[in-house]
Parts: structure tokens; sequence; C-alpha cells
């Protein structure tokens, strides 16, 4: 099968969804900031009492924080988050979460159920992944936290 076609027919929930770092909008984005570096991640969503997203706030809007306000950090998260996040279905076809990381301009996509809760995180990480899999003879790819390949490439 052609990606295109894979992309195009393949549900999202054949992609590697992570664990989201969910937030309540009045927590500070200091406390969010911790969370995501604890778990590694680049982005926390922010979520109602019943776990559906209200917002997103990124790494990138972080940097943007810190270089023009830094006291902003003990601003809490509904001051500065991204009121718009981009979500999907775990049965939408994999083309949505390139559509929704295109018009949203971000790397993230949060995955939801059917009454809208939040059950993921996926987006450019998870595509990388979807394609290389996808072609395994044509791009080699080394999982983050695999120890290096043994033999050198090329010639």
């Amino acid at each position: 099968m052609r990606l295109k076609d894979s992309l195009s027919n393949e549900p999202v929930s054949r992609l590697a969804l992570r664990d989201p770092v969910l937030c309540l909008p009045d927590e500070a984005i200091s406390e969010a900031v911790s969370r995501m570096r604890d778990r590694k991640l680049g982005c926390v969503i922010v979520v109602d009492d019943e776990r559906r997203p209200v917002g997103l706030f990124t790494e990138n809007m972080l940097s943007r924080l810190v270089a023009s306000d830094p006291s902003g950090l003990r601003d809490k998260l509904r001051a500065r988050m991204a009121e718009q996040c981009h979500c999907v279905r775990p049965t939408d076809p994999v083309a949505r979460v390139l559509e929704a990381m295109q018009r949203s301009n971000t790397r993230f996509v949060c995955v939801v159920d059917d009454d809208g809760k939040v059950v993921g995180l996926t987006g450019q990480k998870g595509l990388m992944e979807f394609i290389a899999d996808h072609f395994p003879q044509q791009v080699m790819v080394q999982r983050v936290g695999s120890p290096p390949p043994s033999q050198r490439e090329g010639a």
C-alpha cells in the first residue's frame, strides 16, 4: 500500500499514542512546565473537570513567555494557553493528524474519544514513526533511548 493510501485509510489508533500531561486551567504555568519536564513532553493539554480539552500550552509558548515576561510563570494556564486544541478521534484517518498540525501550526494533536475526553497525544513524532514503519527499507530510525547501531552504515 502506498503512503498516501495508508494516510487516508489507516486509523489514528495505529499511531503510537503518548500519555499526555493534563492540567486544569487554574494551575500555575510553573507547575505545568515542571510536569512537562518530568514527562519529557513538549506540551500540556489544558482540560476541564471532565477531561475535555479546552486549550494547549507548548514549549514554544514557554520560550516566548520567558523571553518577554519571566514573571508570567506564576500566571495561571488560562491566561497564556492557546484556547484552541486541535483534536482527532482514534477512528479518524491518520491524514487528519497531518491536517490538524498544518492548520494549527503545532507539533501536537490531542486524541479524544467519542465523548470528547482526552485519551492520548500524537503529532509530529507519531507521524514520523508511522512513515518509518511504512518504509522500513528506506528509512533507518533509531528510537529514542535505544542503543546506537552496532554496525556503521554506508560505504
